[in-house]
């Protein structure tokens, strides 16, 4: 009997929609059939998951791949702006460079992670997944080009779809949905890839990212003409299964408050931590006094808000709810524990209150009025997450108190 290739493997694997973590894996959403090509695969910002349809986010869908598969992109230039079409081309034309593919990056806050969010041209885009199965893989980018969401096998457990398969890109009630359309291998640094037509609902930077493949030339060697070329601001880093800590990187977080928080570039420090950008530092982190804390080290954009929260808990009497000696903190720049993904922390948006008695995965202490006050005044609960983090709230929108 003749032995099968991981492609054909890959391909039954996707078909029959085994359980496990394959490179490439299906998500029909359980108890539905998912969106058909052409047909778009989101729902209205806060319309919830029923599966209504509305707009269409299709894309004409990629044929077979054509040609040889790249070995996966050498480097990332990713920046804060668009790359324009002069540094594309520039970088494009460099000795020692073979391909190019220019992509919207940004961070999207999923619970307690933030994800790190491609907006793709499905059809190009799949040349440069490292894992030639996946790349090859048409079903998996044909849903992309649908409309779903394809997303890291590795993430299959982590993410929190709801019981129709779909996916909230954002914390807030309102954020966008996208139905989770496969698991499958992406390039380094990129968690989850969505079509292009995402990028104005998820007001992602137009190809503020580019992929860069070397032929046989190091990819050390052609950092700082790149770097030239795209401007000191822009973080170039060399990909590999690890994230290159050697140079900066940028953090562009996109939702309903993202404008408010404004964009960073971080170095990588010891011990999961982050050093952002000094000057964002100074224009946006702050330490003020606030009702029942006392003095709190936040983004400037919270205080509005955290104080009209607290102080409605103090007029209801319900001060003694909230332990300023138990709170564990505002902002707090560094990495998810034990991965490379951002904490909301880094952003100075969430805060953990009565931490002792609100542990992860428990229903938590929290006092139901107290959350139900956070929540009128703008701010999510991790009480309400799948895995829930009852001592977690943050900042999920904008809120003007009337003054």
């Amino acid at each position: 009997m003749r032995a099968r290739t991981p492609l054909a493997a890959a391909a039954l694997l996707l078909l029959a929609g085994c359980g496990g973590a394959p490179s490439a894996e299906p998500a029909p959403a359980p108890g539905s059939a998912p969106p058909t090509s052409g047909a778009a695969a989101s729902t209205a910002p806060g319309s919830g998951s029923t599966g209504t349809t509305v707009g269409d986010f299709a894309v004409e869908p990629p044929g077979p791949l054509r040609g040889s598969t790249l070995e996966g992109p050498d480097m990332l230039v990713y920046s804060q702006d668009s790359l324009s079409e002069d540094m594309v081309e520039r970088i494009a034309a460099l000795e020692g460079v073979d391909a190019v593919e220019s992509l919207a990056m940004a961070q999207v806050p999923v619970e307690d992670r933030v994800i790190n969010l491609a907006a793709v041209d499905p059809a190009t885009y799949r040349r440069f997944v490292p894992d030639r199965a996946s790349a090859r893989l048409l079903e998996a980018w044909k849903r992309v080009a649908a409309g779903e969401i394809a997303v890291l096998p590795e993430m299959k457990k982590k993410i929190p779809m709801d019981d129709q398969g779909f996916l909230s890109l954002g914390n807030a009630t309102e954020a966008p949905k996208a139905h989770v359309g496969a698991y499958v291998a992406q390039v380094p640094q990129v968690d989850a890839v969505v079509n292009e037509k995402w990028r104005d609902v998820l007001e992602m930077k137009p190809g503020n990212a580019l992929l860069v493949s070397a032929d046989i030339t190091a990819p050390q060697a052609l950092r700082k003409p790149i770097q030239r070329i795209a401007g000191e601001d822009a973080s170039v880093q060399i990909l590999g299964p690890d994230l290159d800590t050697s140079v900066q990187q940028t953090a562009f977080l996109v939702g309903s408050v993202a404008d408010a928080v404004g964009t960073f570039n971080y170095t990588v420090l010891g011990g999961g931590r982050i050093a952002p950008d000094p000057a964002w530092v100074a224009e946006h982190i702050r330490t003020e006094p606030v009702p029942i804390l006392g003095s709190v080290t936040c983004n400037k954009a919270i205080f509005p808000q955290l104080r009209a929260a607290l102080q409605e808990v103090v007029d209801r009497g319900l001060a003694a709810e909230i332990n300023p000696d138990e709170y564990a903190g505002c902002y707090y720049p560094r990495f998810i524990a034990g991965s490379t993904k951002l904490s909301n922390h880094s952003f100075g948006l969430a805060l953990d209150f009565n931490v002792p008695g609100n542990l992860r995965g428990t229903v938590g202490e929290m006092d139901r009025t107290v959350v139900s006050i956070f929540k009128k005044w703008g701010f999510g609960w991790g009480g309400d997450w799948r895995y829930t983090d009852p001592m977690h709230f943050e900042m999920v929108a904008i809120v003007e108190p009337r003054t």
